[in-house]
């Protein structure tokens, strides 16, 4: 099975949540859902490594300490997506740091959640989850 692994950074904007989302770049993907940073991880990467770097390669955000929101199967493709999440630096400044993505952006949660992949949706249910024990 194809794995991947990437993140999901949150911040609170004016008690607000926040989380950074990117698009794919492509004619192809004019009309497709956002989605977490993330890829395949280089040979022999353990997966947080490889969503860290990811990270870095895609928004140019420098993730900080992360935990696991465990993973996700695609319906169609039936590849594994492993997703840690942490708080986004309070400097963080998302660009475009790939030619893969067109988009990078903290969203508000709930724009977040009509944007995104239905298949990666759980992510922000956990997070959501989380944050709600986390004081």
């Amino acid at each position: 099975m194809k794995e991947s692994a990437g993140t999901l950074l949150y911040r609170r904007e004016n008690s607000r949540l926040e989380v950074l989302l990117v698009h794919a770049s492509g004619n192809y993907n004019r009309r497709s859902p956002w989605g977490i940073p993330k890829g395949v991880p280089d040979e022999g990467e353990d997966l947080e490594a490889a969503a860290r770097r990811e990270t870095i390669e895609e928004t140019a955000v420098t993730p900080g300490k992360l935990v696991s929101l465990s993973s996700i199967i695609y319906q169609k493709s039936r590849k594994r997506v492993h997703c840690f999440t942490g708080k986004a630096p309070a400097d963080a400044v998302p660009r475009c740091a790939s030619w893969e993505i067109d988009q990078a952006a903290f969203l508000a949660i709930n724009d977040a959640q009509q944007r995104i992949h239905p298949d990666q949706a759980p992510f922000l249910e956990r997070l959501i989850k989380l944050l709600g024990s986390i004081p």
